[in-house]
């Protein structure tokens, strides 16, 4: 009999350790036994690699029986990177809470906030690599070391808020209708981690252990609902960790002028976030990076900025960069074609996007009711859509303001003396004014 493939069980582990034992106990006895190891001879025996023997006898000889009641699902594959979805913006908030209140922020201080959170450990180093990306950086505050955001997200934050504002009226209703698009994933199992189990019986739960094919979802949402017509799932051709690595400039702009833009009010403003395949530059764009040193050369002469014969490609791009207009992309000379303006969230700010909240409803009614087949995984997906009505976007949407308006007030307040005068143009400050117990 073969136990390839099989999960093992407490038991099982034991049986192979009993086994490993016998070899290398009668090795002396049988002269077959001699020409291999116990631990091939085991393999052998029992149908499995020499590996999983070498791994079961390691766990039994650091911490004996006990050691044989892991369940080998939770590690298999590579380990993950990355921090699961929709604790994004706990931690900016967290953060946030902490250096309004003077409290140093620290990666283990983020962790252990993260493991209240989180059914799992996030590795310190994933946490750090999180923090980058999400534009933090760590610095010396007026009075302690403490993690803050970057000037870049800031300012960008800032601009992104000022439009919405301009946008909505006392009683936040839009004066233009807002549109958030955005994609995510699902994948056919699944389904909540946790769950009630007898004691007697192991903790062993009998769901797959591999997350399954993946669907791709798109789709829109206004103050009145999902947009009709816009909802677009497909099945993704390859398995990562990243659904954007399945979507392209080609699938997302048919859908974009096929569904969407015929099903939205008129002079929408269309907000999504800065996915690659969002931002493709429009063919009249210029300078970009395909363009050839000939047509670099070209364009910098015709607008009379000099250049020598020595000059690298690298060199001429740059220059043209310094002087060219701003950037058009391909979505928005599109979106404006038809009456529509695109903004931009700005980067790692999920909690600015209440379509975000609508895909958290619709999976969580998946988890819950998932058999583990695709045709039951696209029926549990049309109800959960059915439980996003107009009255659940809007709350969700109003919850939003209420995030943009904490931005708003928090990016306008001055983080410190030099903040303070500056904003007030008094120039720099004299620091020994300010005496210690202010």
């Amino acid at each position: 009999m073969s136990f390839r493939g099989v999960e093992f069980t407490p038991e099982m582990r034991k049986l192979v350790v009993n086994v490993k034992h016998f070899f290398s106990s009668h090795k002396k006895q049988y002269e077959v036994l001699n020409a291999k190891s116990s631990i091939s001879l085991t393999a052998a025996a029992l149908g499995i690699s020499e590996a999983t023997v070498g791994n079961i006898m390691a766990a039994f000889n650091k911490g004996g029986d006990e050691n044989l009641n892991w369940s080998g699902s939770e590690n298999r594959g590579r380990p993950s990177f990355s921090i699961e979805s929709g604790l994004e913006s706990s931690v900016r908030a967290y953060i946030r809470n902490a250096n309004k209140n003077g409290h140093q922020v620290t990666v283990d201080s983020i962790r252990k906030q993260l493991n209240l959170e989180s059914e799992s450990e996030v590795p310190f180093t994933t946490v750090w690599r999180s923090l980058i990306r999400w534009g933090f950086e760590f610095g010396k505050g007026v009075r302690s070391a403490q993690l803050k955001e970057s000037t870049r997200v800031i300012v960008q934050r800032r601009q992104y808020l000022r439009v919405k504002l301009e946008n909505r009226n006392p009683d936040g209703s839009t004066i233009r209708p807002e549109v958030y698009l955005d994609e995510s994933y699902i994948n056919k199992n699944h389904s909540k981690d946790s769950s009630w189990f007898s004691v007697e019986d192991d903790n062993i739960i009998c769901k797959p252990t591999g997350k399954g094919d993946r669907l791709i979802i798109i789709n829109a949402i206004t103050n009145d609902g999902w947009v009709p017509g816009a909802k677009h799932v497909f099945k993704a051709k390859k398995k990562t960790t990243d659904y954007h690595s399945s979507m392209n400039w080609k699938v997302f702009s048919e859908w974009f002028q096929e569904c969407l833009l015929p099903n939205i009010p008129e002079n929408s403003i269309i907000i999504m976030d800065n996915a690659k395949y969002h931002n493709v530059l429009s063919e009249e764009t210029f300078p970009q990076k395909k363009h050839s040193i000939l047509q670099l050369r070209y364009w910098l002469y015709n607008n009379r900025i000099p250049t020598t014969e020595d000059m690298l490609k690298e060199e001429l791009y740059q220059l043209c960069l310094e002087i060219a207009p701003k950037p058009t992309y391909a979505l928005d000379a599109i979106a404006s074609e038809k009456g529509h303006t695109i903004l931009r969230t700005p980067p790692y700010h999920p909690e600015l996007q209440p379509i975000e909240t609508c895909w958290g409803v619709v999976k969580n009614h998946v988890a819950k009711h998932n058999d583990f087949t695709m045709g039951k995984l696209l029926e549990l997906l049309e109800d959960g859509f059915r439980k996003v009505c107009s009255h659940t976007v809007q709350s969700i949407i109003k919850k939003v303001q209420k995030t943009e308006d904490d931005f708003w007030i928090e990016d306008s307040k001055p983080t410190s003396p030099e903040a303070s005068t500056a904003a007030a143009g008094l120039g720099p400050v004299n620091e020994e004014i300010f005496d210690e117990e202010d």
